[in-house]
């Protein structure tokens, strides 16, 4: 007979993104200066006075650290592997459960072109699977981010404009994950997740062995708020993305649709988004106006993985064999991600020194707000 675990049942309520944002803002001038920097990019976003300029698809490399106590949290590679798959089929839109969204709302479901994949390299060009195990003596970690960092018994982050790192790890207090919003400390940049909240199988635990914290936790990492706006049911606030209903507070469980709440009749609350607090089973889409939201993100606090996907080499199938051709004159190398034609190349070159120039603007806005000044 397979003994309980002595861990309590996790609950999606406990979220923590959102405690490490509000300390983050009563510690840190800078940290305030940047987000307002990262919101105006967003405002401008949503308004249509910038749009995306990316083309296909962008693949993020993550290094996962498993910090883990008991031999139970040692989770294998497996049930890495397994939350992997799940965040490449949520954030394309290609999860099977998609098709429960209902009518009102299949016209917001949102690809946001964006795939995960265990780093190659590690910072060193070294050959790596993206997986790194610490040993811990602490029984348990907290929003306090103990468990980025060797010296309080977590593991070190790998270059966090480079990587998304993800530790996970034993929380304490039910806490089944956080994340670190965009424009914070680099030292601790990334999202935290509770093995038994992460993946599919191993130690995942029901109702949240679905993959859906890692989910709704880089939804944080890539600026989405929680969908009620976390006003504490006072129907104040909202996430700041004008597809998605104001609602009154976190939903929980599975909700029977509709769900009506700060007259937000007839179809409610859009309680089956990943940023709510329901079951993994019951949550199922991004919109339209998160992938909007996303994309300036993207292009702005997190441009560094966007100019990287798009430069960085991949494979090609091979050719099938084809009849002599006369010779061609040389052309240029071929970048990643398709690009075949020399105006392609050029284009993104031009991208690439766009996304540069805007993201030096917004330092050197962000260095005014908080005072500034040349030194001598």
């Amino acid at each position: 007979m397979t003994e309980p675990s002595p861990f309590p049942t996790p609950r999606r309520d406990l979220c923590g993104a959102m405690h490490v944002h509000r300390r983050l803002l009563n510690e840190s001038m800078t940290y305030r200066a940047r987000r307002a920097q990262i919101e105006n990019r967003a405002l401008q976003f949503e308004s249509g006075r910038r749009s995306s300029a990316r083309t296909g698809v962008i693949t993020i490399p993550v290094v996962v650290h498993v910090v883990y106590n008991a031999a139970e949290e040692n989770i294998d590679d497996q049930q890495i592997m397994s939350q992997l798959d799940v965040l490449n089929q949520d954030f394309r839109a290609a999860n099977p459960d998609v098709s429960k969204v209902p009518d009102v709302w299949t016209s917001l479901v949102a690809d946001t072109e964006i795939e995960f994949g265990l780093a190659t390299k590690d910072p060193l060009g070294g050959p790596t699977n993206g997986i790194i195990r610490v040993k811990t003596a602490q029984s348990a970690f907290d929003t306090d981010d103990g468990v980025k960092s060797s010296a309080t018994g977590g593991s070190d982050p790998w270059p966090t404009d480079q990587y998304l790192n993800m530790w996970v790890c034993q929380l304490g207090g039910g806490l089944l994950g956080y994340a670190q919003f965009p424009g914070g400390p680099p030292q601790t940049d990334g999202v935290v997740i509770l093995h038994r909240a992460f993946g599919t199988s191993g130690t995942a635990a029901a109702p949240y062995n679905g993959g859906r914290t890692a989910t709704h936790e880089i939804g944080h990492w890539l600026d989405l708020f929680h969908i009620w706006g976390d006003d504490d049911g006072a129907c104040s606030n909202d996430d700041r993305v004008a597809d998605t209903p104001n609602q009154a507070d976190a939903n929980v469980g599975a909700p029977d649709f509709p769900h009506v709440t700060c007259n937000n009749g007839p179809n409610g609350d859009m309680f089956m988004n990943y940023m709510d607090y329901t079951d993994d089973a019951a949550m199922f889409m991004f919109t339209m106006g998160q992938r909007e939201r996303i994309d300036a993100c993207l292009e702005g606090a997190r441009s560094s993985f966007t100019v990287a996907s798009q430069q960085a080499p991949a494979a090609q199938p091979a050719a099938a064999a084809q009849p002599a051709q006369p010779a061609q004159p040389a052309k240029q190398p071929v970048p990643a991600g398709g690009v075949t034609h020399d105006g392609d190349v050029e284009r993104l070159l031009h991208d690439s020194e766009r996304l540069t120039r805007e993201v030096l603007d917004d330092i050197h806005n962000m260095l005014g707000l908080v005072g500034h000044r040349p030194s001598g």
